[in-house]
């Protein structure tokens, strides 16, 4: 099953996704994909429910918001494929190089991202997001860490290399402003879909940029969420992006960064495509 939300920013509603093409509104039965509802069994809920009689998306007309509501967090892996490690002159790593991004970053699958003032350096990575479903704390294996997975979902994991590099080199201070994690369209929950085969790529302006499969991971899923969980609790609605394979910006010769008025297509096969055109930042 997939399930998603759709509506304004701040109104949307839960829906279950019947193909990429159409879905149902499930708020009758859910109040919304989100920590609380995942904890009390809502999944359970609407996946045993009849949805042959609830109204219909209009999903021509109706935004898509981002996969799941209000997560308690947003965890990345870094350097976790081994050509983006090579193209950007870093050492494979030996343990899951990992850490965090702004909640409040996450947006709808073809909301805007908005370039930081004055940036120069802003740069796209297509990943794969774990969704969890369960809370889970020191794993010991991979059933475990299986256990607690509610499903996958794409997400654009947008970096801003000055900010990330050479502001005092610490990673979070570039991937977390707002808007840069654009996520969904829905969340893959069948436990028969398989992660770690998938091809992934991420074009700008219609020019493919990164084009692997998520077998280059260093670290596969399975592990990673085993590893997490030993150094934090993980909570149903938190997202851990795993990483990013070859042929981001940074890595390009010269550097090819995101600008004003660009259009970045990320897709992963078997979870559809997410599209975002980048645009001057809103000032407050």
């Amino acid at each position: 099953m997939r399930i998603g939300r759709v509506g304004a920013v701040g109104k949307e509603k839960p829906v279950v996704f019947l193909s990429p093409d159409s879905a149902v509104y499930v708020d009758s039965l859910v109040d919304d994909w989100s920590r609380d509802t995942l904890e009390a069994g809502g999944l359970e809920s609407v996946r045993t429910a009849n949805l042959d009689s609830l109204p219909a998306v209009d999903l021509a007309t109706s935004r898509i918001g981002a996969s799941v509501a209000r997560p308690t967090k947003i965890i990345c892996i870094g350097l976790n494929y081994r050509k983006h490690a090579e193209e950007t002159g870093a050492a494979i790593p030996t343990e899951p190089v990992v850490f965090m991004k702004a909640p409040d970053c996450v947006v709808g699958p073809y909301d805007d991202i908005e370039i930081p003032p004055g940036s120069t350096a802003t740069d796209y990575e297509v990943e794969l997001g774990i969704v969890i479903g369960k809370r889970l704390r020191y794993a010991s294996s991979h059933e475990e860490a299986q256990a607690a997975i509610l499903g996958y979902t794409v997400c654009q994991d947008v970096s801003e290399r000055h900010w990330q590099i050479e502001r005092g080199g610490q990673w979070d201070k570039g991937k977390a402003f707002p808007t840069f994690n654009p996520c969904g369209p829905w969340i893959e929950t069948d436990p028969s879909f398989n992660p770690q085969n998938k091809a992934m790529t991420c074009s700008v302006d219609g020019q493919v940029r990164q084009n692997s499969d998520t077998g280059d991971m260093i670290f596969p899923v399975l592990e990673i969420v085993r590893y997490v969980s030993n150094c934090m609790e993980l909570f149903p609605g938190d997202i851990i992006n795993t990483g990013t394979p070859a042929g981001v910006a940074m890595g390009m010769k010269p550097p090819q960064y995101l600008t004003v008025g660009q259009s970045v297509e990320t897709t992963i096969e078997g979870l559809g495509t997410i599209r975002s055109t980048c645009v001057d930042p809103i000032m407050h």
